[in-house]
């Protein structure tokens, strides 16, 4: 009795947490995003049918059965991750010169890549996942877990706050000539990580035969030490709120989309541009009749009879509208820009841009006021471990990340605007906004380093640069003197 009123152990709840989520829903639309991203849709299944001998339903395999896919899935994530991640992000901060530049080291060029993967991750599966860990070399890093291996339990109902996570992944592994495959599952919180499998305990250098370990190891005052960090060193980069992923908004349309196309195109394979009404056919089968007239052009008919032709006409209106209609609703519920409508063909100007890339920059909005939360997050950690490290805190200081957006502008009217307020704005942020510049201190550095050497031009040429003829250096004498 006691036994059974006990709380349950962490191993427990691992295992039970795992087995819920790799039975729902949410895992299931995540492997399916990931999916649709690679180009593997719906539609590979696809079949062609008839009505066959009691009305019951059979699998063809003499009829056309295309399957065309469209990358709508493919080309909204790259769109959304191009427009807001593709370009550097920028990193400000109140403290010292040291501090950004330490803070350069870790959200570097590297780290760039693995935000925009990140930020893929999270559209194609709702939430991704960064795992805070120390290299071979003892540095500080960030590495990318797949969505579909990670169970987090939350402290609050918003999500904002974790308490542990469960992570689970296959691993193969040979016993005597035989493959095997056994799922390991880890429990991370603030106490350490555990490791196990279903079947049996598995050893590693931190937690050997299922017992806690810690987080990483440090050498201290020249002794190694299990160290912990003070919250489980996994952090949440959500595509939205409800952690939904863009294939849930869009599954359908997309879906249709494929299969009207495919079907359209069976049509066309399959559908002759005529039928043969072949009377009093009195030569056999009617494959013999298909043969002659293929082979020798013509056929025996008897009495009255004849051949004649229908002629089949396909009517595309339909067809059209729909499949028009259904690519409006992809890009309008997906949140994106269609780069094949007409607006696109008649040099906008910067408001018809603006209005185009609204849809798009909301979803940008979104995303960017999920990823500014989670960057706080990680910046914890690295806060964290240079006050390990270096003895300073730099946590009392503010940091601003700021998502450059890689905005499609009209040139001519940009570089117009850029030139009417010279006089009027500064020349900095005139420099900002001119679509030829992408980095303003080296554009600015280039500027001063030119009217230096214009200026050194201007000194090196003989008579102060007024060519002709020395100035006279005497006085001239009154003629009548």
């Amino acid at each position: 009795m006691l036994e059974e009123n006990s709380p349950m152990t962490n191993k427990e709840i691992a295992l039970q947490e795992v087995t819920d989520f790799k039975g729902s829903m949410k895992r299931q639309l995540m492997i399916l995003g990931q999916m649709y991203y690679e180009n593997k849709t719906k539609i590979l299944e696809k079949k062609r049918t008839v009505v066959g001998e009691g009305g019951v339903r059979q699998e063809v395999h003499n009829l056309a059965n295309n399957k065309l896919i469209h990358g709508f899935v493919r080309k909204l994530v790259d769109q959304k991750t191009g427009y807001l991640l593709s370009k550097p992000f920028s990193i400000q901060t109140d403290g010292p010169d040291e501090y950004k530049k330490r803070l350069g080291e870790y959200f570097g060029k590297d780290f760039q890549r693995t935000l925009k993967n990140v930020g893929k991750n999270a559209i194609n599966k709702g939430i991704a996942w960064l795992q805070v860990y120390y290299t071979e070399t003892e540095e500080l890093a960030f590495k990318s877990i797949p969505s579909e291996e990670i169970v987090p339990l939350w402290k609050d109902s918003a999500h904002t706050e974790l308490d542990a996570v469960i992570r689970f992944y296959d691993v193969i592994y040979y016993e005597a000539k035989t493959k095997k495959t056994i799922t390991i599952v880890e429990f991370w919180d603030s106490k350490g990580v555990m490791r196990f499998s279903q079947d049996k305990l598995v050893s590693n250098d931190l937690s050997p035969l299922g017992e806690v370990g810690s987080h990483f190891t440090a050498i201290v005052n020249g002794k190694e030490m299990l160290l912990n960090w003070e919250r489980p060193p996994f952090v949440a980069f959500k595509y939205n709120d409800e952690e939904q992923p863009l294939l849930e908004m869009i599954r359908t349309l997309v879906d249709d989309y494929d299969l009207r196309m495919s079907e359209n195109a069976d049509n066309i394979e399959d559908m002759p541009s005529s039928i043969i009404v072949l009377k009093n056919y009195g030569g056999g089968k009617l494959e013999d009749a298909r043969r002659n007239l293929a082979q020798l052009r013509m056929v025996r008919v008897e009495a009255d009879g004849g051949i004649d032709t229908l002629g089949i006409d396909i009517d595309t209106t339909a067809l059209s509208n729909h499949i028009a209609e259904l690519r409006k609703s992809i890009y309008e519920f997906g949140r994106g820009v269609d780069t094949q409508t007409d607006k696109f063909g008649n040099n906008p100007s910067g408001i018809a841009l603006r209005s185009l890339y609204q849809d798009l920059d909301l979803d940008a909005n979104t995303i960017e006021t999920e990823f500014q939360a989670s960057l706080e997050q990680l910046l914890w950690f690295v806060d964290q471990h240079l006050y390990n490290t270096t003895k300073v805190d730099y946590s009392s200081y503010d940091v601003d990340f700021i998502l450059n957006r890689d905005v499609m502008i009209n040139e001519t009217e940009a570089v117009e605007n850029v030139k009417n307020s010279v006089g009027i704005l500064s020349e900095e942020t005139n420099l900002a906004n001119h679509p030829w510049v992408t980095d303003v201190q080296a554009e600015e550095e280039r500027k001063r380093k030119e009217s230096a050497e214009a200026l050194k031009t201007v000194e090196d040429q003989p008579y102060g640069g007024t060519g002709g003829n020395p100035p006279d250096t005497e006085p001239k004498q009154d003629e009548q003197s």
